[in-house]
């Protein structure tokens, strides 16, 4: 049985493990000193069409949290969405590996930040006893499954530019994200002006990792040392690095991330036509939020069925992988319409 919890149940995608599996076919220098680790960063600076500086970590919360800590000093303070992943689902990681960075939230419809969000966070307090805005944190996609538009992206990175602030964007999903939007990496990063992404591939189907880009390589001085005290320097660098070429080649990240899609489009029109289930936010990349009753949602648990309902702003989640069936999305439709029916 395909579960809808989370796009993290999926396994890895065999062009992914085809690569992996590659870099076991002999001895390789370690710590990032071999040739999977080289030709993967250069893979991605042809992506992102720039001279971008490139560390592979082994998840998203040492993602985030090391490069929002470079960002940051102690007594600055990281401006994000209050549905966030930094400030809901990193266990305080982002406070801990900055030395206490605070983060500042603020509401925006759709799970996004707006310029005017921002630009009242900045201005609320600027008296020495509060912590310094300096760093701006997007979702991409959002936590709410929704995407921001390069020109949303580059409104909000003017402002936090003009105010001595960076831009951090958290892009667990930003497959997902490009995919929808149908434009160029380049174009929703540095382009619209983001300093740093965490480029997400567990979500993608590799078997962990992420990509930390900095743009702006000036950011990333030291940041080796960072991932090493961090516990995020792999020995064996080359099985971190080795599963993106497998994705990367003829952009088979973007063929999978447009299935995932396009299954959360597919379960989105099946629902809209069950009387009684609401959608909750536009479906824009790979997660579905809906409002069922909660006799349909204790009905779906009960048949051994997976989903969430503590993530983003209440509803379910049904979330969808690079591997997801059509079979699948049908089977777990015809769930909710029949315990619909159900008096």
């Amino acid at each position: 049985m395909q579960h809808f919890a989370s796009d993290n149940y999926a396994g890895i995608c065999p062009e992914a493990m085809e690569a992996f599996v590659s870099a076991n076919a002999a001895h390789a220098p370690a710590y990032g000193d071999d040739e999977w680790t080289r030709r993967v960063s250069e893979r991605l600076r042809d992506l992102f069409e720039t001279d971008c500086d490139v560390y592979f970590v082994f998840n998203g919360t040492a993602a985030n949290s090391l490069a929002l800590a470079a960002l940051c000093q102690s007594y600055h303070s990281v401006i994000c969405h209050e549905l966030a992943h930094v400030a809901t689902d990193e266990c305080g990681g982002p406070e801990f590996f900055s030395n206490g960075s605070k983060l500042l939230t603020a509401p925006g419809a759709g799970g996004k930040l707006t310029p005017d969000a921002v630009r009242e966070v900045i201005a609320r307090r600027s008296d020495i006893h509060y912590p310094k805005p300096r760093v701006v944190t997007l979702t991409q996609a959002t936590e709410v499954g929704t995407v921001y538009r390069p020109d949303e992206i580059a409104a909000i990175a003017a402002l936090a530019h003009a105010s001595d602030l960076r831009v951090h964007m958290d892009g667990a999903r930003f497959a997902n994200a490009v995919a929808s939007l149908g434009v160029s990496p380049a174009d929703v990063t540095w382009r619209a002006g983001v300093d740093v992404l965490c480029f997400g591939g567990t979500k993608m189907g590799l078997p962990m990792g992420e990509a930390v880009v900095f743009f702006d390589r000036r950011l990333s001085e030291d940041f080796a040392w960072r991932c090493k005290q961090a516990g995020q320097l792999a020995s064996k660098m080359r099985f971190l690095a080795a599963p993106w070429l497998g994705i990367l080649e003829d952009d088979v990240w973007l063929k999978h991330a447009r299935h995932a899609n396009a299954m959360a489009q597919r379960l989105a029109a099946g629902l809209a036509a069950i009387p009684g289930a609401g959608l909750l936010f536009a479906v824009e990349a790979n997660g579905v939020f809906v409002h069922l009753p909660a006799r349909v949602l204790d009905g779906l648990r009960a048949r051994g069925l997976r989903f969430y309902t503590f993530i983003g702003a209440g509803g379910a989640r049904f979330m969808c992988g690079w591997d997801t069936q059509v079979e699948s999305v049908d089977a777990l439709l015809e769930n909710i319409r029949a315990l619909m029916a159900e008096a």
